[in-house]
């Protein structure tokens, strides 16, 4: 799989890039279908609520896109809620196409 990382208004973070890494990695071993993946790490400065870490992953494969985004504390948690979201979305996907 393909991999796109880019950081939008914020430093660029190993430990997000690479725990999001293996994650999508972990993805690929159940869903081979998945050919690509574009992740956005993105900080936004004016927050009211306190968080303002977004992570963005959009997955492309056969049919439609899997998007999913989180805005958490940090990157990391953003990363693992993102790629919790697009877990779930693939299983019921996986689920739907075996149905038919």
């Amino acid at each position: 799989m393909k991999t796109n990382i880019q950081f939008v208004h914020a430093e660029r973070s190993p430990s997000a890039e690479q725990l999001i890494q293996k994650k999508l990695d972990k993805l690929e071993t159940k869903f081979d279908d998945i050919i690509s993946a574009d992740i956005i790490f993105k900080e936004e400065k004016d927050t009211t609520a306190g968080k303002g870490k977004i992570c963005a992953v959009e997955l492309n494969l056969p049919g439609p896109r899997i998007h999913a985004s989180s805005n958490e504390e940090s990157f990391e948690a953003a990363a693992a809620e993102t790629v919790n979201d697009i877990e779930r979305q693939l299983r019921r996907r996986k689920t739907e196409m075996t149905k038919r």
